[in-house]
């Protein structure tokens, strides 16, 4: 937010998720790809000299990623309810293949994941953030994927409205609590605005998306994949209108100077020489948002 289950097992690496189903598809698909055209699995393995740098302690017990799974199709729930599925599951579980640890994903309030963070009660978060020098206060970020920010309206955009402009003043927008859209890009047009947003707040993607198709809200300000998503799977209620606007990178959140941060570079970049990362990408067709090369701190 501004928010990338189990695979086959990679690797030697063991990776614990809710539940038993096979979540190595998006949902209602039947084959290895969203858009249900099978492909081979990208060769994950442990990088054995990578896996040798993971603090015993994280080897012996694991690591804990903190993810708000309301938020299609980067993370949520399968049609169990208890499966964690999406792009950035299946990342967190290569990563830990590569890194030979086992990974839980924790399902968290996203505005809760940061302070569970600081506090020791996770070791990453991965839940869409974007790298913001704000959030670089407090954690650490390692990047993983490009997006920017869209605007999701009702079928036909009955009230015309656009991303950009003085088209939102007067109305009111849902947006997720915590995300960049509710903490900087709605106070910064609202400046600019006559006529105040109405701005409504909820605590997860599923509030945002269910705002707009039950008419509280005329629009909702969500991360571009996490928008176009929404759309698809909205039986032809929701559109996606204009253009998206303001990309900036995704990453994962680690606590403040974690032995974790390099590490998490170095085996994404393991994954990219490999094919595994584009592989998670071209599964839930976000190709588009592949970075050429990933950062720490990038916004700093």
């Amino acid at each position: 937010m501004s928010a990338l289950r189990p695979l086959v097992l990679l690797g030697s690496a063991t990776l614990l998720l809710a539940g038993c189903a096979d979540p190595s598809e998006p949902a209602g698909a039947t084959t290895g790809t969203s858009s249900g055209t099978s492909t081979a699995a990208a060769p994950i393995a442990k990088n054995a000299a990578l896996a040798a740098k993971v603090p015993a302690a994280l080897r012996t017990n694991g690591i804990k990623v903190a993810s708000d799974v309301s938020y299609p199709p980067m993370d949520f729930f399968a049609s169990d309810n208890k499966t964690v599925v999406g792009a950035e599951a299946d990342l967190d579980k290569a990563l830990g293949t590569v890194l030979g640890v086992k990974v839980t994903i924790v399902n968290v309030p996203f505005d809760s994941i940061l302070p569970g963070l600081q506090s020791g009660k996770y070791q990453l978060g991965v839940s869409s953030f974007t790298d913001t020098a704000e959030r670089e206060k407090v954690v650490d970020f390692v990047t993983y994927f490009d997006a920017g920010t869209s605007l999701l309206v009702p079928a036909k955009n009955p009230k015309a409205l656009k991303p950009g402009g003085d088209s939102l003043c007067g109305r009111a927008v849902a947006v997720a609590k915590g995300s960049t859209q509710a903490l900087v890009d709605l106070p910064a047009r609202a400046k600019t605005c006559k006529t105040p947003i109405k701005v409504s707040t909820f605590p997860d993607g599923t509030g945002v998306n269910l705002a707009v198709t039950s008419g509280r809200a005329d629009a909702a300000l969500a991360d571009s994949p996490v928008a176009a998503y929404a759309a698809k799977q909205s039986g032809g209620k929701l559109e996606v209108t204009g253009d998206s606007y303001g990309n900036a990178p995704f990453g994962i959140a680690v606590p403040k100077n974690s032995e974790l941060t390099a590490l998490l570079k170095s085996a994404l970049e393991d994954l990219k020489a490999s094919g595994g990362y584009q592989q998670v990408l071209a599964k839930w067709g976000l190709q588009s948002g592949a970075l050429d090369k990933f950062e720490i701190n990038a916004a700093s």
